[in-house]
């Protein structure tokens, strides 16, 4: 029982994670039926800044660690969120009316353009986040103790997570984009800016990607240029196990991936996590071609 707990936390924490990103994909899909392949190489650009901030820039030398660190998130989220906004305006929006397949060779551009660029501004090699980050307290929790970072992580995520989707279902800007997402001609009718909302959901899926991407490099504690191609592949599963276009799908689906490898590393080996992960959403797909809650519906985003 203390390995399936250890286990379980772990996977809720890397799903937290996988959820985060996820959601990214998925807001994008919904509004404008676009696979955002850049969205991973964004995930990774947070994850680079965030060390940046913390460690060249000394902001947890100058602020005590608890206060940089939230600092750094608000930070790393909002310049994310900025450079997924001038991403839409440079690379989807003069495409908008062309073909989709136009929009995707646009993406797969921006994803090589931002992974290229990171490498030559930080160099291919691996970077290691300071130790001194990672929170050193446990917490007992049914007798098993958890480090702190993991439930740091997995707290962040579930608070990211439940805030996106208040603001969704609870604020009229979340019913703009829900409008959007089930009808953007309609919704232009009915007076609502389309090209604010499509901004807008440029602004909020890579900041999440963004602050993903700090919470790996403090969780693992270490990143490399490559890393988005990974997360941002296990994240597009995750979207699709749980119902591409829908937000709480992405959830569902990014946390229970994330519980999937944990026990396959746990259980089976370190080795077999991704074929097993693989091999359950093949088996979901099968019952289930839509994902588990389905794709968007004008009642499910």
């Amino acid at each position: 029982m203390e390995q399936f707990l250890q286990q379980l936390l772990n996977g809720l924490a890397v799903g937290g994670i996988y959820a985060l990103v996820a959601l990214g994909y998925t807001m994008v899909y919904g509004v404008l039926k676009l696979i955002n392949f850049a969205h991973g190489d964004l995930f990774t650009i947070g994850a680079y800044l965030g060390l940046t901030l913390l460690a060249s820039c000394n902001l947890a030398g100058l602020l005590p660690i608890p206060l940089a660190m939230l600092a750094v998130f608000v930070m790393v989220a909002l310049l994310v969120a900025l450079i997924g906004f001038l991403l839409e305006r440079a690379a989807y929006r003069p495409l908008r009316d062309a073909g989709r397949l136009s929009a995707v060779v646009s993406a797969l551009g921006a994803s090589i353009f931002f992974q290229n660029a990171v490498m030559l501004v930080y160099g291919a090699r691996v970077y290691v986040y300071p130790d001194f980050l990672r929170p050193d307290f446990t917490v007992s929790l049914m007798g098993v103790n958890v480090p702190g970072v993991r439930l740091l992580v997995i707290v962040a995520s579930i608070v990211l997570m439940l805030g996106l989707w208040a603001f969704i279902q609870r604020t009229r800007i979340g019913a703009a984009v829900r409008a959007v997402a089930i009808d953007p001609a309609a919704a232009r009718l009915m007076g609502i800016n389309v090209d604010k909302i499509i901004s807008l959901v440029f602004l909020i899926g890579p900041g999440l990607g963004g602050a993903a991407g700090l919470m790996v490099g403090i969780y693992y504690g270490q990143i490399d240029f490559t890393m988005g191609w990974s997360y941002g592949l296990k994240a597009f599963t995750a979207a699709i196990l749980g119902g591409i276009g829908n937000i709480p799908g992405a959830m569902l689906g990014g946390l229970l991936l994330g519980v999937i490898e944990a026990l396959a590393a746990g259980y089976v080996a370190m080795a077999w996590k991704d074929a097993i992960a693989f091999l359950v959403l093949i088996l979901i797909l099968i019952i289930r071609p839509t994902g588990i809650l389905g794709e968007r519906t004008a009642d499910k985003l």
